[in-house]
């Protein structure tokens, strides 16, 4: 995959009530963006850039051209998998509270009860929201929602990380913190597709821009190569004499040219900052979020060879430490959805059966022969046990005697 996200005219028009085209919404656009990067899409108002997100999910479908999203459709649960989602309104369920609200979404992920619990509160000790978790979502103000929405869009530790809006109602520490979340992210190898009205946000964080407006796209390229006036220089010294900025002066009159020359000035954000940070160190109480500087260990580890079984495994988590897992050999029945399959489920689960072996039939782990009569019913007695095995299904013990008599007058018939 060169691109991370890649559009091929893609577009979208509205139509009337009588099937009339009406409104161009997004017209002929052609986007890539690459891996490891932030990239800004800014526009007025209806510039189509919402309407693009959604065609890119797959919760709107183009009237013509196409997307490739992570190197396939948007709309496949594969690929989605990997997206996170910051919508520009949060629709959040008003009656959980923040921890219930992130365990929701956890399962929709299929994540298990161990890993949801570990990552709920890394994140809510993230956003800061640890002292307020228990209460209900509906009660939070606009910016605590959006900081439990962005939670919420990393619950699954996506590669592309989608953002509509993601500091609208944020304080100016919240803004500043979604913005060096962001930079950390990009760093560890994840992408960050960015929708915003701030332009100082945008500037601040984005590698590269595309600026729409009716839906096309007017111009687009890296920040810093927009932004430069190259035909303008700037000098930044320390305090120096009223005869020496003369000098300087001087100096650049002889190059027909005019200067200016002024103190520098902070920015606010960065000053407010300061003031809020002195607050805070001297332990001073507050109803709100908390500004923290953390970012969740699970969303800044390099890529494993246990990334990758897990999500294999998918919900299963091994348990280390465990007796059982020591024990290679030894068939344990399964208890609970959450256990881990063992190396000999993985082997069946990859390697081809002979037909001559005979397939082993657990029972409360006890293992008996029974004879396979073809290759076909072979693979589909394994595909039922490891099924079993998976589910965590057991049979009962009538079932289990019943089979018992069945194998038994097989064994009589084939004397």
């Amino acid at each position: 995959m060169e691109y991370a996200v890649e559009t091929f005219s893609l577009t979208k028009i509205f139509s009337d009530w009588w099937g009339r085209a009406k409104v161009y919404a997004v017209d002929d656009l052609n986007l890539q963006v690459h891996h490891n990067e932030v990239f800004g899409l800014l526009g007025p108002n209806g510039s189509g850039k919402t309407t693009i997100l959604k065609m890119l999910l797959g919760l709107l479908y183009p009237t013509k051209g196409r997307a490739l999203v992570l190197g396939g459709d948007g709309a496949d649960p594969k690929i989605n998998s990997r997206i996170g989602f910051l919508p520009e309104e949060s629709y959040l369920y008003r009656y959980l509270n923040a921890r219930e609200t992130l365990d929701f979404y956890g399962r929709l992920f299929g994540l298990s009860a161990k890993v949801r619990k570990t990552r709920i509160e890394a994140l809510l000790d993230m956003v800061g929201l640890t002292a307020v978790a228990n209460r209900p979502v509906g009660t939070f103000s606009k910016g605590m929602a959006r900081r439990i929405g962005l939670a919420q869009a990393l619950i699954n530790d996506p590669d592309l990380l989608i953002l509509d809006e993601p500091t609208t109602g944020l304080d100016p520490i919240g803004t500043r913190q979604i913005k060096d979340l962001i930079r950390k992210l990009v760093e560890r190898g994840k992408t960050v597709l960015l929708c915003s009205h701030l332009l100082a946000d945008v500037e601040d964080v984005c590698d590269r821009i595309a600026i729409l407006y009716g839906g096309k796209i007017h111009t687009q390229g890296r920040v810093r190569d927009l932004l430069q006036q190259t035909n303008k220089r700037q000098i930044t010294t320390d305090a120096i004499s009223d005869a020496t900025i003369e000098k300087i002066k001087q100096l650049i009159r002889n190059e027909d040219a005019d200067c200016v020359v002024t103190s520098p000035m902070d920015k606010l954000e960065t000053f407010f900052i300061k003031t809020v940070a002195a607050a805070q160190q001297q332990a001073q109480a507050t109803s709100g979020a908390v500004s923290t500087t953390k970012i969740s260990d699970f969303l800044t580890r390099q890529t494993t060879s246990e990334d990758i079984l897990d999500k294999l495994a998918s919900a299963m988590v091994s348990q280390e430490g465990s007796p059982e897992s020591a024990t290679t050999e030894k068939v344990v029945p399964v208890e609970s959805s959450e256990s881990q399959p063992d190396e000999q489920l993985l082997s069946k689960l990859t390697g081809s059966a002979e037909p001559s072996q005979l397939e082993p039939v657990v029972r409360d782990e006890k293992v008996t022969a029974q004879p396979v009569e073809s290759e076909a019913a072979q693979a589909e007695q394994i595909k039922k046990n490891i099924l079993d095995r998976l589910t965590g299904r057991s049979r009962s013990q009538g079932e289990d005697e019943e089979q018992t008599d069945k194998l038994q007058a097989g064994d009589v018939g084939d004397a």
